[in-house]
């Protein structure tokens, strides 16, 4: 029976031979990933197991990254309990700064090719761009994989997206994610999984396929997955992961759907305000007044985003009543982008940083919060009303280069329009 990825792996893991849309396993889990946000729920789930042992909680990550910095002591509260309760069980704990759970699960090595994994937020999709099953859970889900290793799935159907042609220099992964936006709309793969595939995967980096993966979520995705090639191979196995089972779909696998996209005439693209799937080429949206810019978030908070802004900022200023906060996805990245003189540059230019996590974006710590009226430009993946603290405010989403150019003019801005950049080079 032909299978696509998606289908291949959780077979594998139910122990089948195979499985078809539609079909429900109990699937063995690989690793798993709570965060602090769910971490409530999943006590209170522990709480009613009397006492079951947590046999897999030492293959499960406690990430303290959405509360971070705690904003109130009932998060600190939270904290607390978990740095006690990974004490007890053996489970893996990030603190605070450690960065965002997407980031860190590859990084720290937790994450090879064929893996099923899941975690306690939407956009454990990102684990995709290691050809891994990432998928999104509930908390109490979360507390049954620690008991039993085991989780249900129902076997989504697959979404076949062929990208065609070669990104032009100040277009990135970023904006074709949001052109699928705009072409499928917000609800447009809900629960399916989609298999990216083409020449212009094969040409991206690591940075731009977790990115592609990342977004899947906004399209009401269950699963984001690429085939895994010699830069998955290597990118593994300098952050010390497993020996990696890559998995191919079968030539004649079914497809509930098939997109070709042919993205060298592509443009760099925005999402207008309180829209993740109001997609317009940024060239439309030329000229709108910005206050404040945003980039980071497990979206696009890599090294390769923190060049883009670099690249643009250095040298200049920001624009006049223009703020800017970047926030790196992991401590290691914002490490390396001070080896590499990116945090002085991007500081110098009038931004300023944030450390690791996602609070930042969910305005949760309230460190960004806009004024009423003010437009925020932000390479998070979600421009909901409301979403940074205030919905008398207006967030576009674009990439880091989109977002740093804009930051430098003052208004919505082409990246591609600032000259003294060589996007070629970055």
């Amino acid at each position: 029976m032909a299978q696509t990825i998606v289908e291949k792996i959780l077979a594998a893991h139910a122990g089948l031979n195979s499985c078809k849309p539609g079909d429900f396993v109990v699937a063995d889990i690989d690793f798993a990933m709570l965060t602090d946000a769910r971490a409530p729920g999943a006590m209170k789930a522990v709480a009613r197991m009397n006492e079951v042992p947590l046999q897999f909680a030492p293959k499960t990550a406690f990430v303290l990254d959405h509360y971070s910095p705690p904003p109130h002591k009932e998060a600190a509260q939270i904290h607390g309990r978990l740095r006690e309760f990974s004490h007890q069980t053996g489970a893996q704990l990030y603190d605070i700064g450690e960065g965002i759970c997407h980031q860190l699960l590859p990084e720290k090595g937790h994450v090879t090719c064929g893996d099923l994994i899941v975690g306690t937020d939407s956009h454990s999709v990102t684990q995709g761009a290691f050809n891994a099953l990432g998928m999104g859970v509930e908390g109490t889900d979360l507390t049954a994989v620690m008991a039993y290793g085991k989780l249900w799935f129902q076997v989504p159907p697959t979404i076949l997206v062929e990208l065609q042609g070669q990104l032009q220099p100040g277009v990135w992964a970023k904006d074709v994610t949001l052109h699928m936006l705009g072409k499928l709309g917000a609800d447009g793969a809900n629960y399916q999984a989609i298999e990216y595939v083409g020449s212009a995967v094969a040409a991206m980096s690591i940075d731009d396929r977790m990115t592609l993966c990342n977004h899947a979520a906004e399209l009401g995705a269950k699963a984001a997955l690429l085939e895994a090639d010699e830069k998955t191979f290597a990118w593994l196995k300098a952050h010390g992961a497993r020996e990696p089972k890559p998995v191919q779909a079968d030539s004649d696998a079914h497809y509930s759907q098939r997109h070709q996209i042919h993205v060298s005439a592509l443009a760099p693209q925005v999402a207008r305000r309180h829209e993740v799937d109001d997609i317009v080429d940024v060239g439309e949206a030329k000229g709108q007044k910005i206050h404040a810019a945003l980039v980071g978030t497990c979206t696009n908070g890599r090294l390769s985003d923190i060049r883009q802004v670099a690249a643009v900022l250095k040298g200049h200023r920001l624009a006049p009543g223009v703020r800017m906060i970047v926030t790196p996805a992991s401590r290691d990245i914002y490490l390396q982008a001070a080896r590499e003189g990116l945090i002085e540059t991007i500081i110098s230019a009038g931004g300023s940083f944030e450390s690791a996590g996602c609070g930042t974006c969910i305005s949760v710590t309230g460190h960004f919060t806009p004024g009423d009226g003010e437009t925020v430009i932000s390479s998070a993946n979600r421009n909901f009303k409301g979403r940074l603290g205030n919905g008398a405010a207006d967030i576009w989403l674009g990439s880091a280069a989109t977002v740093a150019a804009s930051a430098l003019r003052g208004m919505i801005t082409d990246p591609r329009e600032i000259d003294h950049v060589n996007w070629s080079a970055v």
